[in-house]
């Protein structure tokens, strides 16, 4: 489990242009788990209800029994795990689940999972701030 602050950009933007006080920005604070079979970030409906942010349209997810399923998507996250920051978006489960961060994130924020401990870690090649990986194409 690692815990993930989740804040609505839209509000932020809102802050920067004069419309919405800093107080007004909505924030959450939750515990995910860190999940490296999952692709995306992955938040429960009434987490999302409380952000406030909209749906931007709709995933087919497959489930690890299987299952396949349309879901909501979501953006205008900014994503924070261990002081890393990212713009983002999520999969939108029922209310109530766990939510979960998958490969996305992970990567994005270059932070690693200890095999052993199973402690989300910040990649200690890079410690200050995230290291991205680009291919230069001639």
């Amino acid at each position: 489990m690692a815990k993930v602050k989740l804040t609505n950009m839209i509000d932020r933007a809102n802050v920067e242009a004069g419309v919405l006080r800093p107080d007004q920005v909505r924030t959450l604070e939750i515990q995910a788990l860190v999940d490296t079979g999952a692709t995306n970030l992955v938040l429960p409906a009434d987490v999302v209800a409380a952000l406030g942010v909209r749906e931007l349209g709709r995933r087919k997810v497959r489930y690890a029994d299987g299952r396949v399923e349309e879901v909501p998507w979501v953006g205008n996250l900014m994503i924070e795990i261990l002081g890393r920051e990212m713009q983002g978006e999520a999969l939108v489960i029922a209310a109530g689940q766990t939510p979960l961060i998958g490969q996305i994130p992970l990567e994005n924020l270059d932070l690693i999972v200890d095999p052993k401990s199973r402690e989300v870690q910040v990649n200690p090649a890079s410690p200050d701030m995230p290291l991205m990986d680009l291919l230069r194409a001639s």
